[in-house]
């Protein structure tokens, strides 16, 4: 059986701006409104749900709300510097260099800040922040960038 959150009906959305350094495009300092979504599979348990819905909701909206209207920047990039100060953060790639205040940026532990990389951020988070019960054999989260362009990533638990 599977169960889905949909992070679009159900509130789950932030807003943040990011680059990707080196594609033609999207190396452009530039802005998403995000949906996060949830998928698990797993067996019925005897209460008669694989999983109760709001253990995950909560823990996706925490998420959520933690990249909400910051500027998201990779902390583990070959091709970006980060350098962050109690006052700022300078960011240094592609021949470009951006200073942001501190409070308006998240260094992620990523290699890059795709929708790809960020799904997989949020996946170990969310496995880290709720106790899946043994039954939940599988999860996977997903973040949409736009509708239509989502990116999934899973885990077998």
């Amino acid at each position: 059986m599977m169960i889905e959150i949909d992070g679009a009906h159900s509130g789950i959305r932030f807003s943040a701006c990011h680059f990707i350094p080196g594609h033609e495009k999207c190396s452009k300092l530039h802005g998403h409104s995000y949906i996060v979504r949830a998928r698990l599979e797993g067996d019925v348990a005897d209460s008669g749900m694989v999983m109760d819905f709001v253990d995950i909701k909560k823990a996706l909206k925490v998420i959520a709300e933690e990249m909400d209207h910051k500027t998201l920047l990779p902390g583990n990039s070959d091709n970006v510097k980060v350098t962050v100060t109690e006052k700022e953060a300078e960011v240094l790639t592609c021949g470009k260099r951006y200073v942001f205040p501190r409070e308006d940026v998240l260094v992620l532990d990523v290699r890059t800040t795709t929708a790809e990389e960020m799904s997989r951020l949020m996946l170990k988070k969310l496995r880290s922040s709720v106790k899946f019960p043994k039954n939940v054999k599988e999860l996977w989260v997903g973040l949409d960038e736009e509708r239509g362009q989502t990116a999934w990533y899973s885990e077998m638990l």
